[in-house]
């Protein structure tokens, strides 16, 4: 075993996991980690892999919320009581809003991967991440999960597939949206971060068959393992800090960061 590619795939591992539900684009890190590591990891399977622990870590998270959900929502279509509404309401809105970022990924995949992916785009994605951050930054919101409505799902959809772009980050797209339509910090954390399951998901069961069929599955079982587990952790403790920090309304940081970050990326490359 290569000590040094398992490192490699570990850090990477790390990167993504703690980047992934913090607003400051996990895609975007990775492509600046592995330009500063001079590696070029083109394998597709990676990143779904270390996607779907950050999703585990999402499902771990919210479990409680989640089930919840799912029982309210099956209650209502089985009895039609009005107390079960407004979950399956939400669940049904998660599902509309999830349609804009399928149907544009597959639509620019090859365009996405093939021209966006430039260190330099990563800069200015990240400098346009920073300025969505700042003007929402001191946002409270007044809409729970019983307020939100069909244009307040199309529109963080919307947003989500901007997402698709390197160095725009996807919590940080689907947060602003959220924020800037006038939802409560936890609505606006529980909308995102389940509007993360469905993408995460389909994309990682679209993929089973190539990364079992994968022809190198062997030689890099242990690498992706140790991303994966490190991913894992990582996304799981990045998320409870990053609840606490919405709790505190502390974006400004994130956009502080976003914007230093993409200034250097710009200027010195």
């Amino acid at each position: 075993m290569d000590f040094k590619e398992l490192f490699v795939y570990i850090v990477l591992g790390i990167v993504q996991g703690f980047t992934e539900p913090i607003p400051v684009s996990s895609s975007g890190h990775l492509v600046i980690v592995q330009y500063f590591m001079d590696i070029n990891i083109k394998d597709l399977h990676f990143e779904v892999l270390v996607n779907f622990a950050s999703l585990l870590a999402v499902l771990l998270i919210y479990k409680h919320d989640l089930y919840q959900l799912v029982k309210n929502s099956f209650y209502y279509l089985t009895t039609k009581k009005d107390e079960y509404k407004s979950d399956f309401t939400f669940s049904v809105y998660l599902a509309l809003a999830t349609i804009p970022v399928a149907v544009l990924g597959i639509l620019f995949e090859d365009m996405i991967g093939n021209y966006l992916k430039g260190i330099q785009q990563v800069g200015f994605s990240l400098l346009a991440t920073a300025v969505a951050l700042y003007l929402i930054r001191n946002l409270k919101g007044y809409k729970g999960d019983k307020s939100l409505t069909l244009k307040d799902a199309i529109i963080v959809g919307l947003a989500q597939a901007v997402a698709l772009i390197p160095g725009i980050s996807r919590s940080g797209a689907t947060i602003v949206a959220c924020m800037a339509l006038g939802m409560k910090q936890d609505t606006a954390l529980r909308f995102s971060f389940f509007l993360y399951i469905p993408v995460s998901l389909g994309t990682f069961i679209m993929s089973i068959g190539d990364i079992t069929g994968a022809s190198n599955l062997k030689e890099m079982a242990i690498p992706y393992l140790g991303a994966f587990i490190a991913s894992l952790i990582f996304s799981y403790f990045s998320l409870k800090w990053f609840m606490g920090i919405m709790k505190k309304g502390n974006l400004g940081y994130f956009s502080l960061y976003c914007l230093v970050a993409g200034l250097f990326i710009i200027l010195y490359f």
